[in-house]
């Protein structure tokens, strides 16, 4: 039987899925259901079945929107064809993205227009990877990092660009930065890093809790970049690894011989589901937080979505947007407004 489980800090939700949970929690509040969301809002089947129980329709494809729904695009990015198709036949559109996936779209965008031939390190099939490519398909090369810059052939290696997916591993675009530098002297890269700094946070703290941990757990679902990550970089340390979606997901065996459990979650792996884990292991001599550093990012809901409750709440007396007068209401106070707050909304 564990002795005690190091519950790692920070962990779990980052700002951009804390942004994108309440904002879609606000749709599903102020819309009749369905409503409709292009691609999972996050990639974590808790919070995907979540939303599903209150009526809204994850879709792969922008044309089984009907005409007039309201929809939102998830927080990994969309392709400008899906952005415009999602404006030509929704009734309201709310772009959830992730501000730093936005900032990669832009490096894309500026990099192809000066005529660069663009790296893009990521994996092949993940929504935020497939939604970067389309931003200048012309223009950018998808590489994986396990495989590197094999195939990659620039018309001028004098104007090579590199960007990243988010939500990798810092070891695999360090890997690929390394080759690509030492192939193309003139690499141009972001003066800020493209990797998500909850990302690096998470990982970083996992590299640290190995060190002291006989096993780590990572909570988070399988299609999330970030957690297989965390997977990864505790592996790479020698220490036994798992990904679990739940506490159910634990193998017994797993825990003989592991006095102390390290555990962690993946950007969005909503807590409940960790306490779920510590009860399940029940270590004798409790759990203990393993703090690395401290996060205090806030992003603000989208600009569209402010847009609108704002013109709602200006002109409703009353419901769930309407404010007191001379206090603030839910939007002024969305700072203090968490996301797992958010979910025991719409959670039966």
């Amino acid at each position: 039987m564990p002795k005690k489980v190091l519950l790692a800090e920070p962990r779990g939700f980052c700002a951009g899925v804390e942004m994108a949970i309440k904002a879609l929690t606000w749709m599903v509040r102020v819309f009749e259901p369905p409503v409709y969301c292009y691609h999972q809002i996050v990639h974590n089947q808790w919070v995907v079945k979540a939303f599903e129980q209150v009526g809204v329709v994850f879709v792969e494809n922008i044309d089984e929107v009907p005409e007039g729904a309201p929809v939102m695009l998830s927080a990994h990015g969309s392709s400008p064809e899906v952005v415009q198709g999602a404006g030509e036949r929704a009734g309201v559109v709310i772009d959830a993205v992730c501000p730093l996936v936005t900032k990669v779209h832009h490096e894309v965008k500026r990099m192809a227009a000066q005529d660069f031939d663009i790296i893009y390190v990521g994996h092949e099939g993940h929504d935020e990877a497939t939604g970067t490519v389309a931003v200048a398909p012309g223009a950018i090369s998808l590489v994986q990092p396990e495989i590197g810059l094999a195939g990659f052939d620039p018309a001028d290696s004098t104007k090579v660009a590199l960007l990243a997916q988010t939500t990798l591993g810092l070891h695999e675009w360090q890997a690929v930065l390394e080759q690509a530098g030492q192939q193309y002297p003139d690499l141009w890269t972001a003066r800020k890093s493209d990797l998500c700094y909850a990302t690096t946070n998470r990982q970083e703290a996992v590299q640290q809790l190995a060190d002291r941990a006989d096993l780590i757990l990572v909570v988070g679902s399988e299609n999330s970049s970030n957690t297989q990550a965390l997977v990864r970089v505790a592996e790479e340390t020698g220490t036994a690894a798992y990904r679990i979606d739940a506490a159910g997901d634990i193998h017994p065996e797993w825990l003989t011989g592991a006095r102390i459990v390290g555990l962690t979650a993946g950007a969005s792996a909503p807590d409940h589901l960790v306490q779920e884990v510590i009860d399940r292991i029940n270590p004798s001599d409790g759990f203990e937080l393993f703090r690395v550093t401290d996060e205090e990012e806030y992003f603000p809901l989208p600009r569209q979505l402010r847009g609108f409750l704002t013109a709602l709440q200006a002109a409703v007396e009353g419901g769930f947007t309407a404010r007191k007068p001379g206090q603030p209401g839910l939007l002024e106070n969305d700072r203090d407004w968490t996301a797992t707050e958010a979910l025991q909304l719409v959670w039966p």
